[in-house]
């Protein structure tokens, strides 16, 4: 008996050892990959070469020899031509993509692509944006739309394209567009305010657990997880809210005049269908459709921001992701109850 003693406590201090050893490394880890995310660029594709190269395949196939080397020929003679061409009246328009989670996770790739856009771009230029997000927080929206923005105070066309969702959050960025395009069945609106949070003070005081909350300011604090909340601090919470969407409101109004805000600020969402009707958009049209239109007279520009991922970042990505797909997850469900 007194030999399994000693040999479990061998055991446990050689795991703690161990464990330890593992700790420090992880740690150097962690030190060094977050080192390197700083190693980032932004990254330029020339959308007209893809949709040439596209087309060049499928041509391949579907046509007679003789017919491919007059196709060829001509391709040759349509870029030479262009690479003689000094005409600085051609349109160039820049293509961003902004895929949006409950924090606007992309905001900072879409500061970054839109400063590089503004050091280049003419007033006879175009800026579009294919935008999908079901909304999130506040702050980091407001701050997504203040960046897009950025691109009407330099009087340069900002198209936005919502191919799935634009809601919440997401709508507040599309509404600043000079133009705005959906899909026939994409989601558009929502032009309301959100916020729940459980409460546990009852489950607390059921086993005896104290629960302190110091604060400095009658309304420092409001609602909490684990206080008693009180009818004074749900007043004051509502009270807040209702300022956001008055601010919500405000902003849709002044972005987009032609559409009645009193009408479409109730919080609901609609399709594309309904929401042109509404003016909430412009025109039904995909961005694909946008594109394939504007390769033939403009020069196409991805613009996209790359940036190496630590440790950290993919592990908080992950867990990010995971809570997208619950918030996407309960979305879904809400929307489809609400189907015929």
């Amino acid at each position: 008996m007194e030999f399994l003693t000693e040999y479990g406590m061998f055991v446990a201090k050689t795991l703690t050892i161990v464990f330890g050893v593992l700790a420090v490394v992880i740690g150097i880890i962690v030190t060094t990959h977050r080192s390197r995310d700083h190693d980032e660029h932004i990254e330029i594709t020339v959308l007209n070469d893809e949709y040439d190269e596209t087309s060049m395949s499928m041509k391949s196939v579907i046509q007679s020899k003789d017919e491919l080397k007059k196709t060829e020929k001509e391709q040759k003679a349509k870029k030479k031509a262009e690479k003689k061409s000094t005409d600085g009246d051609e349109i160039r328009i820049f293509v961003l993509e902004f895929e949006g989670d409950m924090k606007a996770s992309a905001v900072d790739n879409l500061r970054e692509e839109i400063t590089a856009i503004l050091m280049v771009a003419r007033k006879q230029d175009e800026v579009f944006v294919k935008l999908q997000s079901p909304g999130g927080m506040v702050t980091t929206y407001g701050l997504a739309a203040s960046q897009l923005k950025r691109i009407r105070d330099h009087e340069i066309k900002l198209t936005v394209s919502v191919d799935q969702v634009a809601a919440s959050g997401g709508y507040m960025m599309a509404c600043v567009a000079n133009h705005i395009i959906a899909a026939p069945f994409s989601i558009i609106g929502s032009i309301g305010v959100v916020a729940q949070m459980p409460n546990f003070n009852r489950l607390l005081k059921k086993h005896d657990i104290d629960y302190e909350l110091i604060t400095a300011g009658e309304y420092k604090r409001t609602l909490t997880i684990f206080g008693e909340n009180t009818d004074e601090g749900r007043a004051k919470f509502k009270e807040d809210i209702e300022d956001i969407h008055i601010l919500f409101k405000d902003f849709v109004a002044n972005e987009r005049p032609v559409v009645d805000i009193q009408k479409v600020s109730t919080g609901e969402y609609w399709f594309g269908t309904r929401a042109v009707e509404l003016n909430l958009v412009d025109e039904l049209k995909t961005s694909d459709d946008y594109l394939l239109e504007k390769v033939k007279a403009s020069k196409l520009y991805k613009v996209k921001r790359k940036q190496k991922k630590g440790l950290s970042d993919k592990f908080s990505g992950f867990l990010q992701a995971m809570m997208d797909k619950t918030f996407n997850l309960w979305w879904s469900k809400t929307r489809d109850s609400q189907l015929p």
